[in-house]
C-alpha cells in the first residue's frame, strides 16, 4: 500500500471512529438513563403495591434494545456491518453474478 492512500484514508478512519464511539457514548448513556428511571419507577410502583412499572420498563426495553442492536450490529464499521461488505467484496472479485 501506498502512502498517498495511506495518508487520504487517515482522516476518514478518524471521523468514523469518533462517529462510532460518539455513537456507543450514546447508547451507554441512554443505558444508564434507563436504569436509574426505571429503578425509581419499580421503587414507586411497589411502594404501591402495583406492577405498573413492568410497562415502561418493556418499552424503554424494547427501544433501547434496537438502538443497541444498530450501533453494534448495523452501522459502518460495525461486526455485521464489516462481515456483509467483506462478504460482497469476495464475490466480485470471484466473479459471481446475482
Amino acid at each position: 500500500m501506498n502512502t498517498t492512500t495511506s495518508n487520504a484514508s487517515q482522516p476518514n478512519l478518524e471521523k468514523l471512529a469518533r462517529r462510532r464511539a460518539g455513537a456507543k457514548m450514546g447508547w451507554y448513556i441512554h443505558a444508564f438513563v434507563y436504569v436509574l428511571v426505571n429503578l425509581g419507577l419499580v421503587t414507586l410502583s411497589a411502594a404501591n403495591g402495583r406492577t405498573w412499572a413492568m410497562y415502561p420498563l418493556m418499552g424503554w426495553g424494547l427501544g433501547l434494545l434496537i438502538h443497541g442492536a444498530v450501533i453494534w450490529f448495523l452501522a459502518p464499521g460495525g461486526s455485521f456491518y464489516d462481515r456483509l461488505v467483506a462478504r460482497e467484496r469476495r464475490a466480485l472479485g470471484a466473479g459471481d453474478r446475482w
